[in-house]
């Protein structure tokens, strides 16, 4: 997001300057846009974020709590990089949501060489490495996706305690003292809640297990209408303090970009089921495995109106927001994608580009008309008008004081960041920046993926992260075309969220890898709407004789480029261990995580995760991320 040192303006301040900001936000696009439309030939440069949340073990009691400390020893790492610069491999890190969590990169981006796929895990490694030198004792890092027991202990679960509640959040198990010092997090916490009328309200499934108390004497009306016990969360915090990894590439012009949005958007579920996380929430174990629908909830600053509330007169609206607050808006502003980027090859006509659209972008595209004719008459084409004019469906969440009409549209771009950066969604796409120096690094468009949760092992990550990079590069080589109708991505997206969904599961896919510069369905065509259900090892493995498997078309990919041994021998490796995971040959953690408590002497069959057993789940974890335990059925 975007984080500059400044006072967040209160949200009745905010309210007067909404309207500004957005359309000073479209103004600065179409400026951005204008100046670097005609941007080709940028080298493929990438890098990969993973977020680490620290905690403090009190081994007498058996109890694990949040160690406040994350901004200190982020100081403390940066200084560090500083004096080792010099150096071949280094790491930047920066803040996150929670004043537990730190989110590590590397220093130098990789390049489209081969044998920077072997820089990925080396430089992982020293991540851990480097964070864990600055952990006090009794304090560990491992790389879960989220802290086992937040929200469920009788005080704020964190080293030193700070009440529960308070000004921002007003939760009734968490404190705002969690929450990552920048006065950007904060604001963002507070002004969701107030644009919103009330609290956000974060409902997940709880699992059923043999003796859960919430099951023992459901009311019949709740076993007729399927109305099951819920973990119930009220605070940013669930949804932003959960870990993930994501990757982001630089493509070689807009076009490329887009496309890339495009298919990376499609795997997002895939991908997601593949490193399912997140099995256990607030001390209880959950009925899903993943994290997203937690966040989509923990950051949904939607009216009633706009969440489609029955019932009642319409509101008469408040003319400071956008739509007044109450126009229909589907989803949450952190979701799957609405609409799809890529316009298709120049030799397309008109008709057929509508064609196409129209079969695969089949879900509501909530816009802002307005915005929509100003990007249009500044002749931005109707698609990327469309995208742009859909995320400014959104207010501002946080407007720093002296930063409003102060800001130069023609060449900065704050308040278009302001909307684009919280605008959540699984794939993200971004327009180079302005430079502000003849010294600052040149960035070309940029696609953002981010669905994957985090793994335990830097092995996984880079697994994980070298497979989703190898898989651009297949698409862009061979011309591959997985588009499928956004309804079904998002399907998959749900189905993406269940139990073991990676083995047990079944999604949406295209049938055909057809090319694309014939257009994605081109009418008539031998594969008009050839998408079908398969499981993961199909998508992975292949299905038949006509559609090869992801992991076969990454070695055909590899064989072109004649990849040296070297790398070769390391991507054997990861992609070996991403096909015995998708073929359930080896589990997923979310998986392990949801066994290793079943299987806890102290677990009494009740979904509840109590103290002792998240220390030694998080002892454990640990213990697997720096190689001093083995976890054969999570690694072989």
């Amino acid at each position: 997001g975007l984080l500059k040192v400044g006072t967040p303006q209160p949200w009745p301040t905010s309210k007067r300057n909404l309207n500004y900001v957005r359309e000073a936000g479209v103004r600065q696009f179409i400026s951005t846009y204008n100046r670097v439309k005609d941007l080709k030939g940028d080298d493929l440069v990438w890098g990969d974020e993973i977020e680490y949340g620290i905690f403090v073990l009190d081994d007498e009691n058996k109890k694990v709590r949040l160690s406040l400390r994350a901004k200190e020893i982020m100081d403390n790492l940066n200084a560090n990089e500083g004096i080792h610069s010099h150096e071949a491999e280094g790491c930047n890190w920066v803040p996150e949501y929670g004043a537990w969590m730190v989110e590590a990169t590397p220093a130098r981006p990789y390049t489209g060489y081969s044998t920077d796929l072997l820089r990925v895990e080396r430089n992982m490694r020293l991540r851990r490495k480097r964070i864990l030198a600055e952990l006090k004792e009794g304090e560990i890092a491992p790389t879960v996706a989220v802290f086992p027991l937040l929200g469920a202990m009788e005080d704020d679960g964190s080293v030193p305690p700070t009440p529960l509640g308070g000004p921002v959040t007003e939760s009734e198990y968490i404190g705002d003292g969690i929450i990552n010092p920048h006065p950007r997090f904060g604001a963002l916490s507070a002004n969701i809640r107030k644009r919103r009328g009330e609290k956000v309200n974060i409902r997940v499934p709880l699992f059923h297990d043999t003796h859960t108390p919430e099951y023992a004497n459901l009311p019949g009306f709740a076993q007729m209408f399927n109305v099951r016990p819920a973990i119930h969360m009220d605070a940013m915090a669930f949804g932003m303090g959960c870990c993930c990894l994501q990757i982001t590439f630089q493509a070689t012009d807009v076009e490329e970009s887009r496309f890339l949005f495009d298919q990376l958007a499609v795997m997002a579920p895939i991908m997601m089921a593949l490193t399912a996380s997140t099995p256990v929430l607030k001390g209880r174990l959950a009925d899903t495995d993943c994290r997203w629908g937690i966040i989509s909830e923990g950051v949904d600053d939607r009216t009633p109106a706009e969440r489609g509330r029955e019932g009642g007169p319409d509101p008469p609206g408040d003319p400071e927001m956008a739509g007044k607050g109450r126009r229909r808006l589907y989803k949450s502003r952190y979701d799957s994608i609405s609409t799809y980027l890529y316009q298709g090859a120049s030799t397309e006509d008109s008709h057929m580009k509508n064609r196409i659209l129209n079969m695969y972008n089949d879900i509501p595209v909530p816009i802002d008309e307005d915005k929509y004719r100003d990007l249009r008459e500044a002749g931005i084409d109707p698609l990327l008008s469309q995208h742009i004019a859909h995320i400014f469906v959104r207010d501002p969440l946080v407007i720093f004081d002296g930063a409003v009409e102060e800001v130069d549209d023609e060449t900065q771009t704050e308040h278009f960041e302001s909307i684009q950066s919280t605008n959540w969604q699984t794939v993200r796409w971004k327009p180079p920046p302005p430079r502000s120096g003849p010294n600052d690094p040149h960035i070309g468009w940029r696609t953002e993926f981010r669905s994957m949760e985090i793994q335990l092992t830097d092995f996984e990550n880079a697994a994980f992260t070298t497979f989703t990079t190898l898989l651009t590069r297949v698409i862009l080589t061979f011309d591959l075309n997985l588009y499928i109708p956004l309804s079904r991505v998002d399907a998959n997206m749900q189905r993406a969220h269940g139990r073991n969904a990676a083995v047990k599961g079944k999604f949406f896919f295209h049938g055909v890898s057809a090319k694309r510069r014939v257009a994605p369905n081109a009418s008539g065509g031998p594969e008009e709407n050839s998408y079908e259900e398969m499981t993961m090892a199909e998508i992975m493995t292949g299905k038949g004789d006509y559609f090869p498997g992801l992991i076969p078309l990454v070695y055909a990919y590899l064989d072109h480029i004649q990849c040296d041994s070297v790398t070769m021998e390391r991507m054997t490796k990861y992609l070996d261990f991403i096909e015995k995971r998708a073929t359930g040959q080896l589990v997923t953690p979310a998986t392990w995580v949801r066994s290793f408590i079943r299987n806890h002497e102290d677990y009494k069959f009740d979904s509840v995760v109590s103290d002792s057993i998240a220390y030694d789940l998080l002892v454990a974890c640990k213990e697997i991320g720096e190689g001093q335990r083995a976890a054969p059925e999570l690694l072989g």
